[in-house]
């Protein structure tokens, strides 16, 4: 069946995670992404690996469906190849720091020139303009910058991240709808544009609800926990066995809710209270009812309490560890985990692609090795020959 993508060649000179998440979901929308690294391989290719001789996981996981060429941009035949490569592609994806990419001779001026309908994407930590244009970021630092860390946490302690990847992966995901809303107009304009995504936006972005409170009280939200304001009870529970990852996440956020938990916990005349019958009402009395839910989640598994929870329409997820999500039949069931097969690493489980196309399904193919579709690239695409394939090799532009 054909792809959402096909036909549309991007070029992923990205590295580690914000770049490259952008790029596989490209790839898994069908576009023809080639992953070009340095002869060394990208840093997050081998640097965060158990070991020197294979590529991290890190790495595979944000790599599926791409073709991986090796191209040295610090030689002059390098980048020369890459301009050849810009005249016939329709997407380039660079993460570079502030001015690197500009100073190679491939600023968004000089791609439009070698290729009008090239749509240039890029993640920067702070953006190309205002007071910390040329601060360096990573992950934690736009957690920090978008305001997640203020809100994350317990009220008495301190600013807290989550591993979650809100500023990469998050600022990768926001590329690509800028990347595919550009190639929908270009189908008007007949030319490309500049497409960029702060991590500190994409951060602010994703948090910007919880920051409601702000408006009515005008003072900073402070962090609550595993506490939601938007329900009552509404936290995360212990149960048996008492693991690490032993717990439950309730939500019970109506009334009918309320009166149909109060009934399973025993307690049926609290859903009749007038006092608990607002969310507020509730609120006021946290602690008496999440020590009410907690004893009775506690007489069970995380799983148990899941499914009766579940069948009586009250929202309750059990904390799954990672061993448990990789082995989840509902992830397994709509094939949001899949079994890869690596060279190297032999088989294991990969998050798949979590946007369901109808008439666009994906194949998770697993990360290229380094340089693998060298000859496939530069030579049946680029139309280099076996010859000049040596020359760059020689020379080790490749």
């Amino acid at each position: 069946m054909a792809k959402a993508l096909d036909g549309i060649v991007v070029l992923d000179l990205t590295q580690y995670e914000a770049g490259p998440s952008c790029a596989q979901m490209l790839g898994w929308l069908g576009a023809n992404v080639i992953k070009i690294e340095p002869p060394g391989g990208e840093p997050g290719r081998r640097a965060l690996s158990e070991s020197p001789d294979l590529d991290a996981w890190f790495f595979l996981m944000l790599n599926n469906n791409k073709k991986g060429v090796t191209l040295d941009l610090k030689t002059a035949e390098g980048r020369a190849i890459l301009k050849k490569m810009v005249e016939r592609a329709d997407v380039l994806i660079e993460n570079f720091g502030p001015g690197s990419f500009e100073r190679l001779g491939f600023g968004y001026d000089d791609l439009r020139r070698m290729n009008p309908r090239i749509i240039s994407g890029s993640v920067k930590g702070f953006g190309s303009t205002g007071p910390y244009a040329n601060y360096k970021s990573f992950e934690m630092i736009a957690q920090a910058m978008g305001g997640a860390m203020s809100v994350t946490g317990t009220g008495d302690g301190p600013p807290t991240k989550v591993e979650a990847g809100l500023g990469d992966t998050g600022a990768g995901l926001h590329l690509a709808i800028g990347i595919l809303a550009a190639i929908v107009q270009r189908q008007t304009t007949g030319v490309g544009q500049r497409i960029e995504v702060a991590q500190q936006d994409a951060v602010l972005n994703l948090v910007r609800i919880h920051f409601r409170e702000h408006y009515s009280t005008g003072k900073p939200v402070p962090r609550r926990g595993n506490r939601s304001p938007g329900g009552a009870p509404s936290s995360l529970y212990r149960c048996r066995p008492f693991g690490p990852n032993d717990y439950v996440f309730i939500h019970c956020a109506t009334l009918e809710m309320w009166k149909i938990f109060s009934k399973i916990l025993g307690r049926p005349e609290l859903g009749d209270d007038p006092t608990l019958a607002d969310r507020m009402g509730r609120v006021a009395r946290n602690d008496e009812l999440d020590a009410l839910v907690e004893g009775w989640t506690e007489k069970r598994t995380k799983h148990e309490v899941m499914e009766t929870l579940g069948d009586a329409g009250i929202p309750c997820g059990a904390v799954l560890d990672s061993g448990e999500v990789f082995t989840d039949p509902s992830l397994l069931h709509r094939r949001m985990v899949v079994d890869l097969e690596h060279p190297a690493r032999g088989r294991y489980p990969m998050p798949g692609n979590p946007v369901r196309m109808s008439d666009s399904p994906t194949e998770v193919k697993r990360a290229p090795m380094l340089g693998e579709h060298n000859a496939e690239v530069f030579g049946q695409w680029l139309g280099l020959s076996a010859d000049e394939l040596k020359a760059l090799k020689d020379k080790r532009a490749v």
